[in-house]
């Protein structure tokens, strides 16, 4: 009897610590390839930044919305300790520029969802990549549809830019206020804690 509850006992801790390990990350990579992550607009919304065309000439080289979020887990680690966990993943949903005008005025309104694409914080899957950052799109060519999986692009492809312009370890926090200011704040990243709205230093 001893025998079996010890085994029994050995079995539960072993899923225990499997699932553990399993939470640790909010993506799955399988034969060099990223499984398309589900369930990310239950994460942390982080922004959603535009650069139309008509305001780049018509070519914009991003001009539909990006709807951004962060895994929780991830952002628990940005808010207390400032600094992107290893594991992280930031999910970007691209949307078209739908209508123009609206009841409260002229601006850029959401359209239709277009594609999808990830950004992944790895050594163990990126150990020889700038940071250990790298770059996926689950996207069709027509904007149709979603791969279910994807390759990251190449380093010359993504990471020289960001490693130019982005304020922190290859990320454009500069335009995305929960992260820039949120950076360390621990509960008040959370928000609703501070009445001024000006930058928190």
């Amino acid at each position: 009897m001893n025998k079996l509850l010890i085994a029994i006992s050995f079995l539960f801790v072993q899923v225990i610590f499997s699932g553990a390990t399993h939470a640790s990350e909010a993506f799955l990579m399988k034969n060099g390839e990223l499984e398309r992550p589900t369930g990310y607009r239950e994460w942390i919304y982080v922004g959603t930044p535009v650069t139309p065309n008509d305001m780049n000439d018509g070519k914009a080289a991003f001009p539909e919305l990006h709807n951004v979020y962060i895994d929780p887990k991830s952002w628990e680690h940005w808010k207390n300790k400032g600094e992107f966990r290893d594991g992280t993943i930031i999910i970007k949903e691209l949307v078209s520029v739908g209508s123009k005008s609206a009841v409260s005025g002229k601006g850029y309104f959401m359209g239709d969802f277009i594609g999808l694409e990830a950004t992944i914080k790895s050594k163990k899957h990126f150990k020889d990549e700038p940071g250990n950052w790298a770059y996926f799109s689950f996207s069709s060519a027509d904007h149709k549809t979603l791969s279910k999986t994807a390759k990251a692009f190449p380093s010359t492809s993504c990471n020289s830019c960001h490693a130019n312009a982005a304020a922190d370890d290859f990320v454009f926090t500069q335009y995305y206020p929960v992260l820039s200011q949120g950076k360390g704040m621990k509960m008040k990243a959370g928000g609703g804690y501070s009445d001024s709205l000006k930058p928190i230093k």
